[in-house]
Parts: structure tokens; sequence; C-alpha cells
């Protein structure tokens, strides 16, 4: 399995996993406020590097790789370089290109994890537990219950499957967007022989 079909993999995982979300929300009600970038703002978020092997395939793609990669050179503890932030604080925002934002973009708030007594726990901001505290209650119960909730470690696990050494490594979330466009420009070049492409404004 080279690069390209790892990403290829990738995007399987997260189209399946996108249904699951849809199924889980429609049931729960319990969604993120609306234009809310209190996590894409955060500089400490973590991720894995094949997460990103989609988006950086994309850039490619478009002949944007270069100008990317360059701009991350540039950032040091900042926001993810996708997200665009509407409010001065830098707390409201959007992602610049949603299809093909991480792993951790797609489960943060819309997945559970096991707690120490094996129950389904949400992961979910302080924010939504706060602003949504009769939701979020209901919706915890219903977890541990029958209320079907996308899994965090068993779509790590696929990716897992997929590529360990790329899974397992966490960056921070630029960092991994810079290691996932170094490693398709290199997979690019050598393996298929494509000359460097033009850079592009980002």
């Amino acid at each position: 399995m080279n690069l390209q079909d790892k990403a290829l993999g990738v995007r399987q995982v997260f189209d399946e996993l996108g249904m699951e979300i849809k199924s889980y929300l429609d049931e729960s009600q319990l969604t993120c406020f609306s234009g809310c970038g209190l996590c894409c703002s955060n500089p400490k978020v973590n991720a894995s590097v094949i997460e990103f092997l989609p988006l950086a395939f994309k850039l490619f793609e478009e002949g944007k790789a270069e100008s990317v990669l360059e701009k991350l050179e540039t950032l040091d503890d900042d926001a993810c370089v996708l997200y665009k932030k509407t409010s001065e604080d830098g707390h409201a925002g959007f992602c610049s290109d949603y299809q093909n934002r991480g792993l951790i973009c797609r489960l943060f708030g819309t997945s559970s994890r096991k707690n120490k007594y094996n129950e389904n726990e949400l992961l979910v901001c302080n924010k939504i537990k706060v602003g949504k505290p009769e939701l979020f209650n209901e919706v915890s119960l219903a977890i541990k219950k029958d209320m079907q909730v996308p899994s965090s470690a068993n779509n790590y696990s696929k990716l897992s499957n997929l590529d360990f050494d790329l899974t397992s490594a966490q960056f921070t979330v630029n960092i991994a967007i810079k290691n996932a466009l170094e490693a398709v420009l290199r997979f690019e070049f050598y393996e298929r022989n494509q000359e460097p492409e033009i850079p592009e404004n980002f």
C-alpha cells in the first residue's frame, strides 16, 4: 500500500465516520455552537500525520503544496493554518477546507471514549457542557444505554491499521499538516517522478 492508497483509506474512514456523526447528531441534537472556533484556535491541539494525507494530496493536485509548506515554516505556536478567524480574539471563525479537516477535528464534540468504568463518555468542550447543560446530561446518560455514538478509539484504530507509525506519532496540528505535505511531496517526486510544482498563493 503506497502513500496515496493510504490517503484513500483515510478518506474512506472519514466518509464512514461522517455517516455515523450525522446519525448521532440527528438523534442527540448536541451540536457545537454555530461559528465557534475555540478548538480550531487552540495551538496545542495534537493530531497525527495520516489524518492530513487527503488534505496534502489535494493541495498538491491544486499546485498549492509548496506555498502552504512555506507558510507553515513561518508559523510557530499559531492556530491551525486552515482556520480563518472572524473575531479579534480568534474564538469565532471557520475551517477553510472543512472537507479535508483532520480526524481530531471530526471527532471532538461528536464522539466518545471509555471512562475508568468502561462506560461511554462524551468528548466535548467545556463550552458545550456549560452552555447546554440539560442536553449534555441527557445525552451523556443516553450513550451509556442505547444511543449510538462514534468511538474515538475505534476510528484511530482504523487509521492505525493503514499505517501505525503515521498514526501513533502526535504533533501539533500545523506540524502534522507540514509533515503530511512533506511526505506527499517526497512520494510524488521520488516514487512517481513528478516535477516539483510551481508554488501558488494559498
